[in-house]
């Protein structure tokens, strides 16, 4: 029973790090996932590292090929366009459904976690920066859909935002080391706050939808800089 947890936990490590690393473009997409690089990297055996790959299958971030082992999902800008329009509408709808049912708990979360967002640039690391600001804007918008009161629409919320992480990625690493970038996501936020207070839902759901569609024309011009808009496999 022992050495099955262990198992367990390994796979559970291994998911964790390659889904990461894949994130984070340390592997390309289409790039080939060597069993042997993968134990040197993570220091895992060949049971774990297949729990996670199969694992990664699953969230689309993998893809399995049939007796050539796995390659890293590919990119695209249709695929881009695609999450990105379901995830503004299907925000846009939650919001409306909190604003509807929302009370005055939900009010204060979303203002709490508005405030902290706004310490982030007081962190000086930039590693560390980039990771605290990612938490802490992830924190905020889950406040803000949580008073929609429906945990499996949230269920299908959490799943298209996996599915953009890779993309959102791009934009971050672009976004957060930009103090113009930040201050007109401020401005975007503390509209959307005004328009959630003032229970107005119309104006609301339309601002959420302009904010989560912003990224879109950066991360293609970032995608086209990088070679990956096509989604071709590397070599």
């Amino acid at each position: 029973m022992e050495t099955l947890v262990s198992q367990e936990n390994l796979a559970i490590r291994g998911h964790e790090l390659l889904k990461r690393d894949i994130i984070r473009g340390a592997f390309k997409p289409g790039e080939k996932l060597l069993m042997s690089g993968l134990k040197e990297r993570y220091g895992l055996g060949v049971g774990p590292l297949r729990e996670a790959l199969s694992q990664l299958v699953a969230e689309r971030l993998v893809v399995a090929i049939s007796q050539r082992g796995y390659r890293v999902a590919p990119m695209s800008l249709g695929e881009l366009f695609d999450i990105y329009d379901a995830r503004a509408n299907l925000e846009a709808m939650l919001l409306g459904l909190a604003i509807e049912r929302g009370d005055d708990a939900w009010e204060a979360e979303i203002l709490a976690r508005a405030h902290t967002l706004t310490k982030v640039v007081e962190v000086r690391n930039a590693e560390e920066q980039l990771s605290l600001w990612d938490a802490r804007h992830k924190a905020f918008h889950t406040a803000i859909v949580a008073g929609c009161g429906s945990p499996h629409l949230l269920q299908v919320r959490a799943y298209l935002f996996d599915q953009a992480e890779r993309y959102r990625h791009l934009w971050l690493q672009h976004t957060v080391f930009s103090e113009q970038a930040l201050e007109a996501k401020r401005r975007e936020h503390a509209a959307l706050i005004e328009a959630i207070l003032a229970r107005d839902s119309a104006r609301a759901c339309n601002l959420m939808r302009e904010h989560l569609m912003g990224p879109v024309p950066i991360i293609t011009e970032l995608m086209q800089a990088h070679g990956t808009a096509a989604g071709q496999p590397a070599a």
